[in-house]
């Protein structure tokens, strides 16, 4: 974001219900069975939010997602051998490799493609519905450690929200792709509190954000106010073609707490 910019209202856009959702329903433990159908609407939604550079207003022009298929059971509780992401030789963080697999055996992310956004080491993972991974790539974060939004940050001013504030909010998110009112895509994760991810804002040179993203110094990684800027390819080659005509899950890796904690279901697969 630019730090001169201000709050300003936004238009009645269609949000889809449960940007921040456990699957609701799964029921009877850490590995238990899906026994409902999942279904995705819009809302009119009005609010005052703030954002990344000019990515303050948004209008999401994602179709409303149908019912997902059901989860019969994982195949650990088949007593069979636990289904695993295909990493491709990547190397990947033992947290995202974990969440990964679980997405996998379980089917949290319900037919859907999904990403993993590992705030620890500062990158992303793109995964297609089968647990392919697409590719990855380094992100910025929010300034700021932490796993939680301040309540109401969503709706504050720019020049109000301390360098404390400016977190990355981890969780499980149903996401969209949605345009902004300059006509830039960008990818929907938490409306509440305006998190998206989106190629990275280069609008406030001080920023360095393009130097930053490069850099190999992890710490370079924390600078927005909590969106999740990416490198222009990789939006425009892997995150746009993937999530287009469909939603998809986004799992933001916890920093302070561990996943049991930020994933209702979540369960360690090696």
């Amino acid at each position: 974001m630019n730090t001169d910019e201000s709050s300003r209202s936004l238009p009645s856009l269609p949000v889809p219900v449960g940007h921040r959702l456990a699957v609701g329903c799964r029921a009877g433990g850490a590995k238990g069975i899906c026994l409902g159908l999942l279904l995705i609407v819009s809302i009119g939604v009005q609010q005052s939010a703030w954002a990344e550079d000019p990515w303050q207003a948004f209008t999401l022009t994602q179709p409303v997602a149908g019912p997902q298929p059901l989860v019969a059971e994982t195949a650990s509780a088949l007593g069979v051998a636990p289904r695993r992401a295909n990493f491709k030789d990547e190397q990947v963080s033992l947290p995202a490799r974990h969440t990964a697999n679980w997405v996998v055996d379980s089917g949290d992310n319900l037919g859907m493609p999904f990403m993993i956004v590992d705030k620890a080491q500062a990158r992303v993972l793109l995964f297609d519905a089968s647990g392919q991974l697409n590719g990855s790539a380094s992100a910025l974060l929010g300034l700021a450690v932490g796993d939680d939004s301040v309540p109401g940050i969503g709706t504050r001013k720019l020049s109000s929200i301390r360098p404390e504030e400016r977190t990355t909010p981890a969780g499980r998110f149903v996401v969209s792709l949605g345009r902004n009112l300059q006509g830039k895509e960008i990818l929907w994760v938490d409306y509440e509190h305006a998190i998206s991810l989106h190629r990275v804002a280069t609008g406030n040179a001080k920023e360095r954000r393009a130097e930053r993203l490069a850099s190999a110094n992890i710490h370079d990684k924390r600078i927005s106010y909590g969106c999740i800027n990416v490198p222009v390819e990789f939006f425009d080659q892997l995150v746009s073609p993937v999530f287009k005509g469909t939603n998809g899950i986004v799992y933001v890796l916890p920093e302070t707490r561990d996943n049991h904690t930020a994933f209702a279901t979540y369960y360690r697969v090696e």
